[in-house]
């Protein structure tokens, strides 16, 4: 199930089981956090499969909006890990 090409984009779209409100939802909720203190290893495994199911549901949007939108979400999930491994040096 795709985003089609309608411009709604991924709002409140359901892709390959995924609610991809929530999954926004979560990637800028870890990267607010990590900002204003180190993460937990529980929201740094979060921050693992967040990035993962981001993996799986791309291909799947239709809509180029949404993937280019989704990509920079999933970008910056991936970052928030990154800057999390960099604390622990």
């Amino acid at each position: 199930m795709g985003a089609g090409g309608d411009g709604a984009g991924a709002r409140g779209l359901d892709i390959e089981g995924q609610d991809m409100v929530m999954l926004d939802a979560d990637a800028y909720g870890y990267a607010t956090s990590a900002l204003e203190r180190p993460l937990t290893q529980q929201h740094r495994a979060g921050l693992t499969r967040l990035a993962a199911v981001f993996d799986k549901v791309l291909p799947a949007i239709e809509d180029e909006y949404a993937t280019t939108y989704c990509t920079h979400v999933r970008d910056m999930a991936v970052l928030t890990a990154e800057v999390e491994n960099l604390r622990e040096k």
